[in-house]
């Protein structure tokens, strides 16, 4: 069952797991895929997409106080739901674009994607695979508020809600890395952008430059000035890499 309303739909992929999607604009569709700071943090993605594509962005369950049944629990879920969305709506050449968390989930979705719904991957500051001599450092907290947010405007939340946090090591697992995606990413036939913020603490840019090596003809850009949440913390050079990608494959 979908319920639809003004900016989005709510569906039951299975019993028991309402999934809240934003849903605006209109053209080629683009699935935004969030990590574990929440959709807050590709809101900027979502705006500036959203004036000449039609954009889905899922919640995905167990963020924003979103229920997650126990048994929904590993990234593998969270792609075949997102696959079977696509396929649901007759949606075809998809752009998925998946930050930090949710750039393992567009990686595996791209992986997978036996119906060749999606058309083109970018990935930033994204984890996922096991790549040797490269850390992940999960922080304690997020970057702080995107420039131009001033001392009066509300906190924001200090990384993940309790909720987020379990769900989030539910699906990634105690690694929170898949030793297998490194070597499935040779099965990526579309376009791929990775984006990655000279700055990143979190995901290096080495290890971005690895992930992207992995995808056949992917494009690795470094923004300069720029964190784990590059079209945050540099918009202006984050979107012009992405457009400049996309202008380049005919989108």
């Amino acid at each position: 069952m979908t319920t639809h309303r003004t900016g989005g739909f709510t569906l039951e992929p299975y019993p028991g797991l309402p999934l809240t999607v934003r849903d605006v604009g209109a053209g080629r569709p683009v699935l935004v895929l969030h990590g574990g700071g929440g959709p807050a943090t590709m809101a900027g993605v979502v705006d500036h997409f959203a004036a000449t594509s039609r954009v889905l962005a899922p919640t995905h369950p167990g963020w924003e106080d979103t229920p997650r049944p126990e048994w929904f629990s590993d990234v593998g879920d969270l792609v075949e739901t997102y696959l079977d969305l696509l396929d649901d709506h007759d949606l075809r050449d998809v752009l998925v674009i998946g930050s930090s968390f949710g750039g393992w989930i567009a990686s595996e979705m791209t992986v997978r994607d036996r119906g060749h719904r999606i058309g083109g991957l970018i990935i930033m500051g994204a984890f996922g695979p096991e790549v040797e001599g490269h850390e992940v450092r999960f922080p304690t907290a997020p970057p702080g508020p995107p420039p131009g947010e001033g001392p009066g405007a509300p906190a924001p939340r200090r990384g993940p809600s309790p909720a987020a946090l379990q769900a989030l090591v539910a699906y990634a697992g105690p690694s929170k890395s898949d030793p297998k995606l490194l070597y499935r990413l040779a099965r990526v036939t579309v376009p791929a952008l990775a984006v990655w913020g000279a700055d990143d603490t979190v995901v290096p840019p080495d290890f971005g430059r690895a992930y992207a090596a992995a995808i056949p003809g992917a494009r690795f850009a470094l923004i300069p000035g720029a964190g784990h949440l590059p079209t945050r913390e540099a918009p202006e050079t984050a979107f012009a890499a992405i457009d400049d990608f996309l202008a380049s494959i005919g989108r």
